[in-house]
């Protein structure tokens, strides 16, 4: 099991004969998952260098190729439309890679999006959503994998599919950092614990989906025993998530607060990240989580061992 995304989803690129886009099609199309191609105006008709189809609008590319997802690479001022054309086209679900879109876009997409409740948004400026395929040759960098997607710029070859995790158990995890997404994976599966899926939600202020609809998902899936949950200071997400999950997660959740030495009214990072007030800051968030009964790592390093420990696993590295 797992959530959003799965082997049988469908997937085109928007920018895909971009810079960026193409190398991340290639990267996802030898990840295993079923890019079924890509969207550039004016270039419809061709092939990319991967053999897959080129259309110049999406409603055409969902017409001929049946695709239910997009990565989103189109430039900053663009991107806001693109992401309005997948769901008018019916894109079930939208990851938009593309940093820098102007925040006033962000609010006008996010109020369109109302009128299109079947499809949602992961991102912006995000790394985008795995649900790993099983291993089936190769070690590290050169393994290949099968029965997976990978929708976006993470490396596929760190995660570990929930099948192949000696320990049994396997995890989801959700994060405001691309980085610090990457660093839980390895930890967990460097332990034995696989993923069902992970997403990398985003640091800007406006966004598409947040911590509680995923935790939600995560708490009702069976293959789901436990989930990282990784947050930065600015804004009140990451508190009421910790709310959300005292009075209704089922399972252990462990999570880490970055951005502790921060100092108030200066933006570190992403463009969230700043603390606004005393509940925006790290400890205040870190307290929060704590309180809710989450297993929260005091340093990025311990992110496996307190995933673990909240598993009942040994916290060693196996």
């Amino acid at each position: 099991m797992s959530i959003l995304v799965d082997s049988t989803t469908k997937v085109i690129c928007q920018g895909i004969t971009g810079a960026s886009g193409a190398f991340h099609t290639k990267g996802c199309f030898e990840y295993g998952t079923r890019m079924a191609g890509g969207v550039t105006p004016g270039k419809g008709g061709t092939k990319d260098p991967n053999g897959l189809p080129i259309f110049d609008t999406v409603e055409a590319a969902v017409r001929e190729t049946g695709a239910d997802a997009t990565m989103i690479f189109v430039p900053p001022p663009f991107a806001g439309d693109a992401i309005l054309e997948a769901a008018a086209s019916g894109i079930r679900v939208i990851c938009a890679i593309t940093e820098g879109i102007p925040t006033a876009d962000m609010v006008k997409v996010r109020a369109a999006l109302k009128d299109f409740p079947e499809s949602v948004l992961i991102g912006p400026n995000c790394p985008g959503i795995i649900t790993p395929g099983r291993r089936v040759a190769g070690e590290g960098s050169a393994a290949t994998f099968q029965g997976g997607c990978k929708i976006g710029i993470m490396p596929g070859y760190i995660h570990m599919a929930a099948e192949d995790a000696p320990t049994g158990k396997a995890i989801g995890v959700i994060s405001r950092s691309g980085t610090l997404t990457y660093e839980a994976v390895w930890q967990c599966s460097e332990r034995g614990i696989g993923q069902t899926t992970c997403i990398g939600i985003g640091g800007d202020p406006v966004k598409g989906l947040n911590f509680i609809e995923l935790l939600s998902m995560f708490n009702e899936d069976d293959a789901t025993d436990g989930v990282v949950m990784i947050g930065e200071i600015g804004g009140s997400d990451e508190a009421e998530a910790a709310d959300w999950v005292r009075d209704n997660m089922k399972k252990p959740v462990a999570g880490f607060i970055a951005g502790r030495t921060a100092p108030p009214g200066k933006r570190m990072g992403h463009a969230g990240a700043i603390i606004g007030g005393a509940d925006d800051t790290a400890d205040a968030k870190i307290a929060r989580l704590e309180a809710a009964g989450i297993n929260v790592a005091q340093s990025p390093a311990d992110l496996g061992a307190k995933m673990a420990e909240a598993l009942g696993l040994s916290a060693a590295v196996a």
